[in-house]
């Protein structure tokens, strides 16, 4: 018995020491975002009309508060039911969204999972990948110069396992309604955007450690418009 109580110490006490020590890089490995708003001072018409395609980005950095209200407009919970921002074929939500950061004020570099429920980032690994990830995308300069990209992705069998092949075309239109929810809100905060289309899925897959049910479907550089 003295054995086996020995034992659970020591494995307890490895476990709280692995975890304590895995966050203690480049702090918490999740990280709790600032409050977003659900009402700003530019009309949607507004942002409709002055949305561009940006590809020439300043060197200044995007600020924390700004990269957590666009990705509430990507996949923010709106309400108790966990409805979001952006519509789902029968509410299954399909999408994950990725950050790949390089200059954030408030943020190390990194590759961040977007978790919509707590509104955090989970850190996937520390380190600036923008270079890589413009690689893997034909080497457009903007996935690099851009202070922070926006990655958009989808587990398809969540919407195909309840409609089939059809629900591939709700998981490409969902994905569109996310797309375009991150260009108008960075239009809102006189941030500049370009929904990123070619890229090599195998390279991008591995430059952001996804999962192998994740296929990425939009890489969307983010940032001040020179």
């Amino acid at each position: 018995m003295q054995s086996l109580a020995a034992a659970a110490v020591l494995l307890l006490f490895l476990t709280d020491h692995s975890l304590s020590s895995s966050g203690s890089e480049g702090g918490p490995s999740v990280l709790k975002l600032p409050s977003f708003k659900t009402e700003g001072n530019v009309a949607l018409e507004k942002t409709l009309a002055q949305r561009r395609s940006v590809r020439d980005f300043r060197g200044a950095p995007v600020t924390l508060v700004e990269l957590s209200q666009i990705l509430w407009a990507a996949q923010g919970v709106t309400n108790s039911r966990g409805f979001r921002t952006a519509p789902s074929a029968g509410a299954l939500y399909p999408l994950e969204v990725f950050v790949v950061a390089g200059r954030v004020d408030g943020l190390a570099s990194g590759v961040y999972r977007y978790k919509p429920a707590g509104h955090e980032l989970l850190r996937v690994f520390e380190g600036d990948r923008r270079g890589d990830l413009a690689s893997s995308a034909l080497n457009q300069s903007w996935v690099k110069d851009a202070p922070a990209c926006i990655v958009i992705a989808a587990v398809f069998d969540r919407t195909t396992g309840k409609y089939r092949e059809r629900g591939v075309r709700y998981v490409h239109m969902e994905a569109g309604h996310a797309a375009q929810n991150v260009c108008l809100q960075a239009v809102a905060l006189g941030l500049g955007t370009v929904v990123v289309g070619a890229f090599q899925d195998r390279e991008v897959k591995q430059v952001l450690h996804m999962l192998d049910s994740e296929e990425p479907l939009a890489i969307i550089p983010l940032g001040r418009i020179r």
